[in-house]
Order: C-alpha cells, then structure tokens, then sequence
C-alpha cells in the first residue's frame, strides 16, 4: 500500500470515530511523524480528505477537520435521498432478485423488541451487504461514487447520533420493507420505502444531535 494511501485510511478512520473531533488542528509535520510518513503522502492524503469535505485548508500548511452540524446533516441527507431512492428505484428493475429476497430474509431474523449487541453487530453488517448489493445491481458508476461520497460522511453522522434502541428496531424493518420490495421488483414501493426510512433516520438523528447540543436544556423553550 502506498504510503498516502496509509495516511488517508489512517487519519479517515480516526476522522470516522471521533478520535480526531471536529476542529482539530492537522499540522503537516506532526502528523506526518506521527502517521510514519513523509510530507508529500502526507499531503496527498489531506488533498484527498479536503475533496471529502472532512478537512478543510486553514492555512498553506494547516488544516484543520471539519464540524457536522444540523445544517450539514440535512444538505447531506438532501442528497442521500435523491441518490438513494434512484438506486433502489434502479435496483428493483434491474437486481437480481433473489438477492434481495434473501437480505429481506436476514433482516427479518435480526428483528425484534430487544436487540442484542451481536444482532446489532448482525444488523450493521447487513447494512453493509445491503449498499453493496444495491451498488452492483444499479451498475452505474457516476451513482455509486455520489453514493461512496454520501456514505464516508454517515458514518460521522450516524456516531453522533446517540444509541435508541427503538429508532434501531424501526430501522431493521424499514430495511426489511426496502429488500422485499426490490425483491419482487416494485420500483414505487421500493422507492418510496426508502424516502421513509430516510425521513425517520433524519428526525432521529436531529433529534440527538439537538439532546446533545450544549444549549439544549430541560425546560427550555
């Protein structure tokens, strides 16, 4: 692996996590010693990060990652709804749909009232099969790199959402609802299916992202 590539994945999955919080300052020669790598990896790896929209330049040699606020959620699930209720859309024509069947399948066995955290583990790496499934059925390029772009910044987004264990039951069969429907090839529904899971995910997250806001306060009105 190249060595800007190491850097990229590296500072992409702390980025991802929360170990490098929103604001944080990326020096170019402490993070190069840190990360093991010379300035001109280093520096492809920001370019890189900086066309994501993680990072952004401060100054000639600084750049600093960025914040995900309300705002940015809703811009980025503006997108995702328009990208994801085409691929299903698309997917529900054009799958395989046994694929589909068998995905609806699995997220009718990890639902439920009381999830446990292996069926969330379960969940997640459905979630997973699912959009890879999704991509390989659309076979359309320009779509699954918007998609690829749109699903780096869930994961921040999804991390700051705090864990619901009911909104996690609702999103399990709304995934089950969205599988079936391509699985039997009903575009409108799948499609539409989607809009809704994408609301509901929305509400949820703005919701906790709003609990969690430092202003935010009982009573207040």
């Amino acid at each position: 692996m190249r060595a800007s590539d190491r850097a990229y994945r590296a500072l992409l999955e702390e980025i991802q996590s929360g170990t490098l919080a929103p604001g944080t300052v990326l020096g170019e020669v402490e993070q190069a010693a840190r990360l093991g790598v010379s300035r001109t990896p280093l520096r492809e790896a920001l370019g890189r990060l900086i066309a994501d929209g993680l990072v952004a330049q401060q100054s000639a040699r600084v750049t600093v990652v960025t914040a995900v606020d309300a705002s940015n959620i809703r811009e980025l699930f503006e997108v995702r709804r328009a990208l994801e209720e085409t691929a299903a859309r698309l997917a529900a024509d054009r799958a395989d749909h046994e694929v589909f069947a068998q995905l609806a399948r699995g997220f009718a066995g990890v639902s439920g009232t009381d999830l446990t955290a292996e069926a969330i583990d379960g969940y997640y790496a459905l979630i997973a099969r699912f959009d890879a499934a999704l991509d390989a059925a659309v076979a359309n390029d320009y779509l699954i790199s918007a998609l690829r772009t749109v699903r780096t910044h869930l994961v921040r987004v999804r991390r700051l959402a705090r864990d619901n264990p009911h909104r996690l039951v609702a999103s399990v069969a709304e995934h089950r609802t969205i599988a079936d429907a391509i699985a039997r090839g009903d575009a409108d529904l799948a499609a539409h299916a989607t809009h809704v899971h994408l609301h509901n995910a929305l509400t949820s997250i703005l919701e906790s992202v709003e609990a969690d806001s430092p202003t935010s306060e009982k009573g207040a009105a």
